[in-house]
C-alpha cells in the first residue's frame, strides 16, 4: 500500500474524476429515461454507464500518471494543479458532449470531421437557447469536480483495505467484459466515444486506401439502363402529355409518425394521402442526416468520404434534374432556408437546376421563422415554403420538376400559431386510445408534435390548392422523408432511417401498400425508367445508379445491400438481406420492421466483407471520378476548372483563410488594381459558395474597373437574381453605368431595387445623378425630394437638388 500513500492526491484526482463522470451520466439519464423509459430502464443505463466512465477514468488516470509523476520532481503543488487543469477540461468536455447528445440523441464521434465550423455554429445555435445561465454548467462542472477532490482529500484520511479495493474492481472489470449493453456505443464514455470514432475513423480510411488498385480505370457501377425494370406502369396510367413532377422532402418525417405507427396521429392530411397512394411501408433513408437527401434521392450517387455533396472535385453523374432538364422539362428547386448550408446549391447548380429558390428570395410579404434567443433562425416556415412554390407553378409552357424541401420540423421547433398546435396535440393524445406509456412520451414532445400537424395542415393548402390548377392532372406528387428527426427518443437503430415514402397522382390505377424494402437510391431509378418508357424521352443507353429500382412486393423482403452512412464520414451500417448490421452487432428486421439482436458470425462476416468492398468501390469511384463517364454524360456542363498555375497562384493567398477572408484578399488585390488576381480568387470563392453575393459583386467590380463593362454587366445582373433585396448589387451596376455613360439603362434597374424594396438610399441617390445627366431634372428632384423627406438635413442631397435646377 506503500505506492498508494505516496500517490494518495493523485488517486483522488482520478477518483474525484469518476464521481464526476458519475454525476454527468446521472443528469444524462435523468434528462433522457425520465419520461422515454421505465425506472428500471433507468438504473439499468445508469449501471452500464458508470461502468464504463470507471474505466475510462482509469485509462486517463494511467495515460496522465507518468506526466504527472515527471512534474511531481521539480514542484509537488505545480504537478497537481497542472492535473487539476487537465481534469477540469476533461470534465467540461464530457459535459460538452453529453449536452450534444442530449439534444442530437447520438455520440458527438467522427462526424465533426464532416462538417464546417458555420455548419456546426447554425446547428448547436438553432438547437439550444444561448444565454448566459447556457454557460453556468460550464462553471459548476468544474467546481464539482473541485469540491469533490477537497471532499475526498479532507474525509478520506486512510483507503479502505485492499481486498475491498480489489473486489469491487474485478466487479466493475466482470461488468465491463460481460453484461452485454456495456459494449453499446450509446453507454460508453462520450469522451471515449469521441476519440475512439475518429481514431477508427482515420484508420478505416487508411485501409481503405491501401486496398484501392492504382490501375485500375473500370466504371464499377456503369450498366445498360435495360438492367431497371418499369414497375410503375401497371400502377400508374400514363397521360398524353409529359408530367409534372412535385417531389416533396419533409424534414425530420420518420415513418413512426405516420400510417397508424406508435407515434401517429398528427399528421392526419398525409395520413388520408397514403391510403389513396402507392405506399412503400419499408422504406429508408440512406443517410440519418439531410446531407444525402439530394445526391441520393434524385441521383442515386454513392457517399464518398463524407457525403457526395462534400465532394469539391465532383465526378461526371447523371440526376433527374439533369435527365428531366434534357428532356424539356423546367427544374424548380424550393426552400426557405440558406442553400449553401450542406452545399447543396453547388449540387443543384452543377445539375442546372433552372430556378433555385432559397431564403434569400423571399420578399417582405412572406414571414420568416420567428428567431431564438440567440437571433437565429433556419428560414421561412413551412406555410411559407409551400406558398412561394404555389407562386413558382405559372408556367404552363413546358412540364416541371419542383423539389420542395420544408424546413419547420427541425430545432429548435418554432412556427406559427404554435400555442395553438401544442393544445390540439394535447387534446389529441388524452383522446388516444394509446398505451399509457406512448402518451407519456407524446406529453414530453408537444412542440414537435404540434410542428408535424402545422407541417402536415400546410401540406394539405398547398395540395388543395394545386388541386385548382389545370396542371394537377397531369402531375405526379413523390412525398418522403429526408431522415428520422433526432430529437425523440428511437425505439431501435434502425428507425433512424425508417422514413414514408409514396406516390400519388389522380392518373393511379389504384391506391396500393408494399413491404419490399427500397430506398432513396431506388426512386430516380424507378421514375426515370417509367417516363422513358411511356413519354418521347432521349435515350438514356447507360445509368450508373446504386439503387435497381422500387420494390412493389406485397411481402416484405430485401433484395439489396444497402449501406448507410449515420452521419457524415460514418459507413458502419448496413441492410442485408433481412438483417441490419451497426457499429459490429447484427439485428435482424421482423416483417414490421422492428428489430432484434441476434448472435450469428457467420452472416456478420458476409456483411462486413460486403460493406468493407463497397467502401472501397465508393473511394475508388468518387476520388478517381469513376462513376458514370464524361464522354457519355450530355445532361450537364462542368463546372469551372483551374489550372495548376493558377492553383498555385490561389494557394499563395488562400493558405490558412477562411473564405471570409480571402474575399478581403480578394478585395485588396483589386483596389490596388490587380484585377486579374482578385477575379481569380472570386471564382475560387464561387466555386465553393455559388451564393455568395459579395463575391459576385466584387468580380463584377473588378471587370468594371477596367473597363470590361460587357463581363461586369453579367456579374452584377446574377447577384441581382441571387440575392434580389441587396443593394450592394443594384449599386454596383449604377456605379458602372454612371462611369460608362449608360445613364439611360439606369432607370430600369432602379424600378427593379423599387420593386423589391432595397432601402438604402444611395441607390435613389445615384438614380436621381443618373437623371440629371441624362437631362431628365423632374425625376431627378422627384427622387431627391424623396430623400429629403426621409432626410431633411442631408446636405448632399440638398447640393444635388440645387445643381440640377
Amino acid at each position: 500500500m506503500s505506492w498508494i500513500k505516496k500517490s494518495g492526491d493523485y488517486l483522488k484526482m482520478v477518483l474525484a474524476l469518476i464521481f464526476t463522470f458519475w454525476l454527468l451520466t446521472a443528469y444524462e439519464c435523468y434528462a433522457v429515461n425520465w419520461v422515454d423509459n421505465s425506472f428500471t430502464h433507468l438504473i439499468s443505463t445508469f449501471i452500464t454507464k458508470c461502468i464504463n466512465d470507471f474505466w475510462a477514468a482509469i485509462v486517463i488516470g494511467i495515460l496522465v500518471f507518468p506526466f504527472y509523476r515527471g512534474l511531481e520532481l521539480i514542484s509537488q503543488k505545480a504537478a497537481a494543479w497542472v492535473v487539476h487543469i487537465l481534469f477540469t477540461l476533461i470534465v467540461l468536455g464530457e459535459y460538452a458532449l453529453v449536452k450534444y447528445s442530449l439534444t442530437t440523441l447520438v455520440n458527438l464521434g467522427a462526424d465533426i470531421l464532416g462538417y464546417s465550423f458555420n455548419d456546426m455554429f447554425s446547428t448547436v445555435a438553432v438547437s439550444e437557447s444561448i444565454s448566459i445561465l447556457y454557460f453556468l454548467p460550464f462553471v459548476i462542472c468544474p467546481l464539482v469536480y473541485f469540491s469533490l477532490f477537497l471532499l475526498l482529500k479532507h474525509k478520506l484520511k486512510s483507503w479502505p483495505n485492499p481486498s475491498i479495493l480489489i473486489i469491487v474492481f474485478c466487479c466493475l472489470l466482470v461488468g465491463k467484459l460481460v453484461i452485454e449493453n456495456v459494449a453499446d456505443s450509446a453507454s460508453e464514455n462520450k469522451l471515449v466515444y469521441f476519440f475512439s470514432d475518429i481514431v477508427k475513423y482515420k484508420l478505416d480510411s487508411q485501409s481503405i486506401s491501401d486496398s484501392q488498385n492504382l490501375n485500375r480505370l473500370d466504371y464499377p457501377l456503369l450498366r445498360d439502363s435495360k438492367s431497371i425494370t418499369d414497375v410503375l406502369t401497371p400502377y400508374l396510367k400514363p397521360g398524353e402529355k409529359k408530367p409534372n413532377i412535385v417531389v416533396i422532402v419533409v424534414e425530420g418525417l420518420g415513418s413512426e409518425y405516420v400510417a397508424g405507427n406508435n407515434y401517429s396521429g398528427f399528421m392526419p392530411y398525409l395520413d388520408s394521402l397514403i391510403d389513396k397512394s402507392l405506399y412503400w411501408e419499408n422504406f429508408v433513408s440512406t443517410t440519418g442526416r439531410s446531407f444525402g437527401i439530394l445526391p441520393s434521392l434524385f441521383g442515386s450517387l454513392p457517399y464518398g468520404e463524407k457525403g457526395f455533396l462534400e465532394l469539391v472535385d465532383v465526378p461526371s453523374h447523371l440526376t433527374l434534374m439533369s435527365v428531366l432538364k434534357l428532356n424539356n422539362y423546367k427544374t424548380n428547386y424550393i426552400s426557405g432556408g440558406p442553400s449553401q448550408f450542406d452545399r447543396k446549391v453547388n449540387f443543384l447548380e452543377f445539375n442546372q437546376v433552372d430556378n433555385i429558390i432559397d431564403e434569400n428570395l423571399y420578399d417582405d410579404s412572406f414571414t420568416k421563422t420567428e428567431s431564438n434567443d440567440g437571433g437565429f433562425t433556419w428560414g421561412y416556415p413551412d406555410s411559407e415554403i409551400f406558398r412561394m412554390a404555389l407562386s413558382q407553378m405559372d408556367d404552363y409552357s413546358k412540364p416541371r420538376l419542383d423539389v420542395i424541401m420544408t424546413l419547420s420540423n427541425h430545432e429548435p421547433f418554432q412556427y406559427p400559431d404554435k400555442d395553438n398546435y401544442i393544445k390540439e396535440v394535447e387534446k389529441s393524445i388524452e383522446n388516444s386510445q394509446k398505451p399509457e406509456n406512448v402518451r407519456a412520451q407524446l406529453r414530453h414532445h408537444t412542440d414537435i408534435l404540434g410542428c408535424l400537424k402545422f407541417t402536415d395542415n400546410s401540406l394539405r393548402v398547398f395540395m388543395n390548392t394545386y388541386q385548382a390548377t389545370k396542371d394537377f392532372d397531369n402531375t405526379i406528387f413523390v412525398i418522403t422523408g429526408d431522415h428520422r428527426l433526432i430529437p425523440m427518443a428511437q425505439k431501435d437503430k434502425l428507425c433512424r432511417f425508417h422514413v414514408p415514402f409514396l406516390i400519388y397522382s389522380p392518373n393511379l390505377n389504384s391506391a396500393q401498400k408494399f413491404k419490399g424494402l427500397a430506398s432513396h437510391w431506388d426512386v430516380t431509378p424507378s421514375l426515370l425508367k417509367y417516363l422513358s418508357v411511356n413519354y418521347s424521352f432521349n435515350p438514356i443507353d447507360k445509368v450508373a445508379w446504386m439503387g435497381a429500382g422500387l420494390d412493389v412486393s406485397k411481402t416484405f423482403r430485401n433484395r439489396n445491400a444497402i449501406p448507410l452512412m449515420r452521419y457524415k464520414g460514418s459507413l458502419n451500417d448496413m441492410i442485408y438481406k433481412d438483417y441490419f448490421y451497426s457499429d459490429g452487432d447484427l439485428f435482424q428486421i421482423k416483417d414490421n420492421f422492428e428489430t432484434y439482436k441476434v448472435s450469428n458470425s457467420e452472416v456478420k462476416k458476409q456483411i462486413e466483407d460486403t460493406l468493407f468492398a463497397f467502401k472501397s468501390m465508393n473511394a475508388y469511384v468518387t476520388q478517381n471520378k469513376k462513376i458514370f463517364p464524361d464522354s457519355l454524360n450530355i445532361y450537364i456542363t462542368p463546372k469551372k476548372k483551374f489550372t495548376e498555375q493558377q492553383l498555385n497562384q490561389i494557394a499563395v493567398y488562400s493558405e490558412g483563410k477562411t473564405y471570409d477572408d480571402l474575399l478581403l484578399v480578394a478585395r485588396d488585390l483589386s483596389h490596388n488594381k490587380e484585377f486579374d488576381k482578385a477575379i481569380l480568387l472570386c471564382d475560387y470563392i464561387l466555386n465553393e459558395y455559388p451564393n455568395y453575393t459579395d463575391a459576385i459583386v466584387l468580380k463584377g467590380r473588378s471587370y468594371a474597373w477596367q473597363g470590361e463593362y460587357a463581363l461586369a454587366e453579367p456579374c452584377f445582373n446574377e447577384a441581382q437574381k441571387r440575392s434580389p433585396f441587396y443593394d450592394d448589387s443594384y449599386m454596383a451596376i449604377l456605379d458602372m453605368y454612371w462611369w460608362s455613360g449608360q445613364e439611360n439603362k439606369s432607370e430600369s434597374i432602379y424600378k427593379k431595387a423599387v420593386m423589391n424594396k432595397v432601402g438604402n438610399p444611395d441607390v435613389a441617390f445615384k438614380m436621381a445623378k443618373a437623371y440629371g445627366r441624362i437631362n431628365r431634372p423632374e425625376d431627378a428632384v422627384k427622387v431627391i425630394d424623396s430623400l429629403l423627406y426621409l432626410y431633411p438635413n442631408n446636405s448632399e442631397y440638398k447640393t444635388l437638388k440645387k445643381s440640377i435646377k
